[in-house]
């Protein structure tokens, strides 16, 4: 399988290059052999000119590479500057160190303290922590991938501000990202993949969002479809919920409270390290909760197991694909068993049953356009977007009473996405009831009924989506304590 296929594009000093396909397309391979981390089969690179052929990231860096990955490498453990000492192949002394952190993160409008430690970092402080690491390396290049997953509207704007002061420099950007609202409004040139090869190259601001995702996928799109269905049962209430942090600098839930009725979908915002994680441990029974804390239709279910609860009606899918949501190592047809096992009736007379279990993953791979091989193939053989694809349908197609889900569409194409948030309004629609947390506004805004945050391990008060603004749902994501209160006495 060719992941590129005669590739060619150009970006320019201070130029803002976009970077898009949907997913399997090519993108991260591309990325890799730039930094150093692939090697090409053929082709030339060129670099100011000159041949460009990495052998390993450090020399890319060397040369005038940088990049900022999706998945942050920090040590939590670490303070900020010890941190961006280890990235650095002969680093100064740690004061000499902090020193040019404090002066390059106030130029760039990205305010770090050296000494603090990483565990108490926001999302957003740690991304800072990455971007002022490669600043330091004073890049030609940078590369940025999905920077703003993790980010309020707020940070999106600093980081944006960021960028456009770099290129203003002359640093050139290839910039990685599947919000295309954001791509018109940052980048020069997108070039286009599908399937590994450049099918196009346009103008950003001169194409709407809709153009450039029917560009990636080579069809039309439309949008989710809400299909009116009457709100049901309460089938989950949280009353009270406080637990501690079973994860190193987590975040403990503090008075958790809410209801979710059959046919709704309640969409949990946030930013990142905020109790989400613990919330859907407590909720898929990773996490035992106090007596009465947690009711299932009615139910306490506070301490049964993730297995027991997916037997009463209960599934939940994390944030964390690799290691928590499925094995790596493990190939497509075992993962299915791990969670739809007890569901999906994949056991007979206490024996797997591998032909009816094939079949359920079969089943997930063809509806959810799962770009595999085959359902034999490892876990990790699977682009992220394509193996968050496969979580996604395992969990929506058990036909679940209540649905909790991390991340829904984290590091897929615009089209899966849809297709993925279509399902869930398809579970809606027959009566399950769905709780998303997301970081992406715009999804939880177009297929949430009732909203609500999470911040610093609390959970503000439901309210409907109708009515709300960006601005305040940023201003609460933020830790604004209380707005929501303020907005509704206005």
């Amino acid at each position: 399988m060719i992941a590129n296929s005669d590739v060619s594009f150009t970006i320019a000093p201070g130029e803002i290059h976009a970077l898009l396909g949907e997913n399997g397309a090519g993108k991260s391979t591309l990325v890799k052999m730039i930094y150093g981390l692939v090697r090409p089969d053929q082709g030339r690179m060129f670099l100011h000119g000159e041949p460009y052929l990495p052998a390993k990231p450090a020399e890319a860096r060397r040369l005038g590479v940088a990049m900022v990955f999706q998945h942050f490498s920090l040590f939590e453990a670490l303070s900020v500057a010890e941190n961006v000492a280890l990235g650095m192949e002969n680093p100064p002394k740690l004061r000499d160190l902090a020193a040019r952190i404090r002066a390059v993160s106030a130029e760039y409008g990205l305010p770090l303290d050296p000494g603090r430690r990483v565990g108490d970092l926001s999302a957003g402080e740690r991304q800072r922590v990455e971007i002022v690491r490669c600043l330091l390396q004073d890049p030609n290049l940078l590369i940025m991938d999905e920077p703003t997953s993790v980010l309020t509207p707020q940070e999106v704007e600093i980081l944006f501000h960021t960028l456009r002061k770099l290129a203003q420099q002359g640093t050139a950007i290839l910039y990685i990202s599947h919000k295309l609202e954001e791509i018109r409004a940052l980048c020069d040139t997108a070039t286009i993949l599908r399937r590994g090869r450049v099918v196009a190259t346009c103008t950003p601001r001169e194409r709407s969002a809709r153009e450039m995702a029917e560009l990636m996928v080579g069809a039309s799109l439309s949008a989710p479809e809400r299909t009116s269905a009457p709100r049901g049962e309460v089938a989950l209430a949280v009353t009270d919920l406080s637990l501690a942090s079973p994860i190193p600098f987590g975040t403990p839930l503090r008075g958790v409270s809410f209801t979710l009725s059959e046919g709704e979908v309640l969409g949990v915002a946030g930013v990142a390290g905020n109790g989400q994680d613990e919330l859907l441990l407590a909720l898929s029974g990773e996490l035992r909760s106090p007596a009465g804390a947690i009711r299932l239709m009615g139910r306490p279910v506070g301490a049964l197991g993730p297995q027991a609860r997916r037997a009463a009606g209960l599934v939940a899918a994390p944030e964390d694909r690799y290691g928590h949501a499925a094995a790596p190592d493990m190939s497509l047809i075992e993962n299915a068993y791990l969670t739809a096992g007890v569901r999906m009736g994949l056991t007979r007379r206490g024996f797997i049953d591998w032909p009816k279990t094939r079949a359920f993953t079969e089943a997930v791979i063809r509806d959810y356009d799962v770009r595999t091989p085959g359902p034999d193939v490892a876990a990790r053989a699977l682009s992220g977007g394509n193996l968050q694809k496969f979580l996604m349908g395992r969990e929506l197609d058990q036909g679940a009473k209540v649905i909790v889900i991390n991340q829904p569409t984290w590091g897929v194409d615009a089209a899966a996405a849809g297709a993925i948030r279509q399902k869930i309004l398809d579970c809606a629609a027959r009566g399950a009831a769905v709780l998303v947390i997301s970081q992406d506004l715009d999804e939880l805004l177009e297929i949430a009924d009732s909203f609500t945050v999470l911040n610093e391990g609390r959970l503000s008060a439901p309210r409907p989506v109708r009515g709300l603004q960006r601005d305040e749902i940023g201003l609460m994501m933020g830790g604004a304590h209380g707005m929501e209160e303020a907005t509704i006495a206005t």
